[in-house]
């Protein structure tokens, strides 16, 4: 085995990376099979000596010494190198330290507790260009998008890891009907009980459930099949492991020195130097990777809130101003905006989505107007306000009307996703399902409300694994979901009622075609805070029927309940939350006829039956045609 001069300079746009401007450091750095040799590539400025050691000289530290650049790159080509060998970094740092470090641009990973980085090839025969070709009208802001959130470890207890997860999904979403899947990190983390939120190999999925090739055989019979791919992805910060990113080369590299910048007081985690060009290089870098190695249709960014803002869960003196005197951080806004704008670049049919709680202006606005470019953002307002609501008495809930209303005040100052997800069936706050009020036929009524109302609001929809079997208890990361649950009529009751729920969404345009533009919602009865009842209607484009909603979130029935209505003739009730079919009590309408009585600013009105805790969904009939549920 022996080692041969390795080029940096000239095959490496050094500038790019320093910049900050670079995505495809991939290319260049980490470990690259090359007619027989392997070029090793590692970014180290602070560094003395950089060694390359693995199964490929029997672990020997210091056979394999690396050349430097003014870059701070440190190169090494090896030969009789293979792919699936085990490597590490062997580092001499400053101050005399001998560090072993993973590499950061490694493409795969050792299973953990193991630590190593592996050389890995990642060819792969895709077999989706159908829905790559064509996948533009599904991820679009015009169409039914429906995301089924799921932490890959605890959705099924499947020998085969990701390809046979692949088939299982296929199948679950044939049955349930949503239209994405949004994956919890995949990137490797040591730590399992982080739900993969700690991340510590940002070009690694994660060998828990197989190799890169597994993970791109779930995407592509995903595709093959009608489904889009979403990956949760962490920038915000990184887990402190001795054997990663922090302190890479004896100095703060990915991190910023003063703890005040560049220490998570809530994770206990490293925060990324965003003003720092290669840092932005190398993150920007990661997230296009994801995107084009594995045909990732769109990128969930998380805890964007925590990087906007210095201050960011800190107290006085905690933390430090801008050059400016704010609070904001302006290297990740920065960085922010260059991400989505290389981003939607480079795949404009796909899409990215900000998991931000705050009221920071413009999220989900195009860059060139000052917003951060986001294609989405998590409407948390919406889901606090209406869990809250539904955690109270329904006795007690005309007090509460305005948490029901409030959100159409700020509907469409972003492009929103509604989403139930995991943070709300973990860490002491029950499952959707316990967090309902009253007995046990009121928690199962409360629960198909909440979910019919999350799919009767405009914005795209989010619901995380396990509420659609309605859970006892909150999710925990190290058990198989309660399958068993679908052998009780409840249950089943519920998770019938969440298919019903998509294909009412996907079969009517009024129900998303607007769902980020004002035109598409209407009020008929906002103000009925007595009864604890909304109406409104959803509405498309010229031609599509529109979708009139009524929900009742108190238990007693409401016979003969008038609700005004913009056209004459029959409405076709599409779905009922209070359906037998689907756990109920029964109450139905049916078709209902109108009369010529004025209500609510219309000249003809229904008069309905309102069922307990209970949503229904009603459509105008035209003359000869019927709708499909």
């Amino acid at each position: 085995m022996t080692t041969k001069p390795t080029p940096i300079l000239e095959e490496f746009d050094a500038w790019r990376f320093a910049e900050g401007t670079h995505d495809e450091i991939d290319g260049l750095l980490g470990a690259h099979l090359d007619d027989g040799d392997c070029v090793f590539r590692v970014w180290a400025p602070a560094a003395v000596k950089v060694w390359v050691m693995g199964e490929f000289n029997a672990w020997n530290p210091t056979e394999f010494p690396m050349a430097s650049s003014d870059s701070g790159i440190w190169a090494v080509r090896v030969s009789g190198v293979v792919s699936g060998q085990r490597y590490r970094y062997r580092i001499e740092s400053v101050d005399g330290q001998i560090l072993e470090k993973a590499d950061p641009v490694a493409f795969a990973a050792e299973e953990p507790p193991a630590t190593a980085s592996r050389v890995w090839s990642l060819d792969y025969d895709w077999a989706d260009e159908d829905w790559m070709a064509n996948r533009g009208p599904k991820n679009a802001i015009d169409a039914p998008i429906s995301i089924y959130e799921l932490h890959l470890g605890s959705w099924r207890y499947e020998p085969g890891g990701y390809r046979a997860l692949a088939r299982q999904l296929v199948e679950y979403l044939d049955q349930t009907g949503f239209t994405h899947v949004e994956l919890l990190p995949v990137m490797e983390h040591p730590f399992y009980g982080s739900w993969g939120y700690q991340t510590t190999s940002y070009f690694a999925p994660t060998a828990r459930y197989g190799e890169p090739q597994d993970l791109m055989f779930l995407v592509d019979l995903l595709h093959q099949n009608g489904y889009g791919v979403l990956l949760d992805w962490v920038p915000s910060h990184f887990p402190t492991d001795a054997f990663a990113l922090a302190r890479f080369d004896g100095s703060y590299l990915y991190e910023h020195a003063d703890p005040r910048l560049g220490f998570h007081p809530d994770w206990k985690s490293a925060i990324f130097n965003y003003d720092r060009g290669e840092v932005r290089s190398f993150l920007l870098s990661s997230a296009r990777f994801w995107m084009d190695t594995y045909h990732l249709d769109g990128l969930r960014v998380d805890a964007v809130a925590s990087m906007l803002y210095r201050d960011y869960s800190r107290n006085e003196g905690e933390w430090i101003p801008n050059e400016f005197g704010g609070n904001e951080n302006l290297g990740a806004i920065k960085f922010l905006q260059e991400l989505n704008r290389r981003l939607y670049l480079n795949y404009p049919d796909a899409l990215t989505v900000a998991e931000e709680s705050t009221a920071w202006p413009g999220v989900s606005r195009p860059t060139d107007g000052g917003g951060l470019g986001f294609g989405y953002k998590w409407d948390m307002g919406w889901m606090n306000d209406t869990l809250d609501y539904f955690g109270n008495d329904p006795v007690h809930r005309s007090h509460h009307h305005n948490a029901l209303t409030f959100r159409m005040h700020y509907a469409y100052s972003e492009n929103y996703v509604l989403p139930l997800s995991h943070d709300e069936v973990v860490h002491g706050k029950g499952s959707l399902l316990s967090r309902q009020p009253g007995d046990r036929w009121q928690q199962f009524a409360g629960l198909r409300l909440l979910l019919g109302y999350q799919y009767a609001m405009p914005g795209k929809k989010l619901l995380f694994m396990g509420s659609e079997l309605a859970m006892e208890g909150e999710w925990h990361h190290e058990q198989e979901l309660p399958w068993r649950l679908l052998d009780f009529e409840p249950h089943a009751g519920v998770f019938a009622w969440v298919g019903e729920l998509n294909r009412l969404y996907r079969n009517n345009p009024a129900l998303y075609r607007l769902d980020c533009e004002p035109d598409g919602f209407e009020w008929i009865i906002g103000d009925d805070d007595a009864n604890s009842v909304l109406a409104f209607l959803r509405k498309g484009r010229d031609g599509d029927p529109p979708v009139l909603v009524l929900a009742n979130f108190t238990p007693v029935p409401r016979p003969d309940y008038r609700v005004g209505v913009p056209s004459p003739g029959q409405w076709q009730e599409l779905a009922n939350g209070d359906d037998g079919t689907v756990g109920g009590s029964g109450i139905v309408n049916g078709t209902l006829a109108t009369e010529t009585e004025p209500a609510h600013g219309f000249e003809q009105s229904l008069l309905a039956t309102l069922p307990p805790l209970a949503i229904c969904f009603f459509s105008p009939i035209a003359e000869g045609e019927t709708h499909l549920r």
